[in-house]
């Protein structure tokens, strides 16, 4: 495994697939013991395209240790509707964890990534700036556990519901 510049780290603890909560428990622990800054953020990534890593890319550049949350398919399915996720929780979650920025995901139940940001209590919570702090459910209690949260910059016209629809009008005339 790879290791950080200035500790023993590993900087993935998964080779593929996300991980168990009990594993970034422990990355999560050992980093800040280290004195690293850890982000979290979380999303569908269901399509993975060029704004989703410059997205993670900048989340990552926030602190030392980047761990993703990966909305289950059944999250996926009631937050987007019924024709998603197009690829399975831990397809997207292998995806995501083969990107260098990427140091673990982790599949999580429910709607909200709330109880994640609890049980981890991050110095940072990263969004994409689709969202803004008012209506962004999580913001609160990740105040309330001490992270900053921060909202990150979109890529225009670069979405997983914008490729889809091109993929129907080129494909599904």
């Amino acid at each position: 495994m790879p290791s950080c510049h200035d500790c023993a780290l590993p900087t993935h603890i998964a080779a593929a697939a996300s991980v168990t909560l009990s594993e970034v428990d422990s990355l999560v622990a050992r980093a800040k013991a280290a004195g690293q800054v850890v982000v979290l953020t979380n999303g569908h990534f269901d399509l993975l395209h060029v704004g989703h890593v410059r997205y993670l890319q900048a989340a990552r550049a926030l602190g030392d240790v980047l761990v993703v949350g990966v909305n289950s398919d059944a999250s996926t399915r009631a937050l987007k509707g019924p024709t998603r996720p197009l690829l399975p929780a831990e397809e997207r979650a292998e995806l995501l964890q083969a990107l260098r920025c990427v140091d673990a995901t982790l599949v999580f139940e429910g709607n909200t990534a709330s109880a994640l940001i609890e049980r981890l209590r991050p110095a940072i919570y990263a969004k994409g700036g689709d969202y803004n702090s008012k209506e962004l459910v999580e913001a609160e209690v990740a105040r309330q556990c001490g992270a900053e949260v921060r909202l990150l910059p979109e890529v225009p016209g670069r979405s997983t519901s914008s490729l889809i629809e091109v993929i129907r009008k080129r494909f599904c005339p």
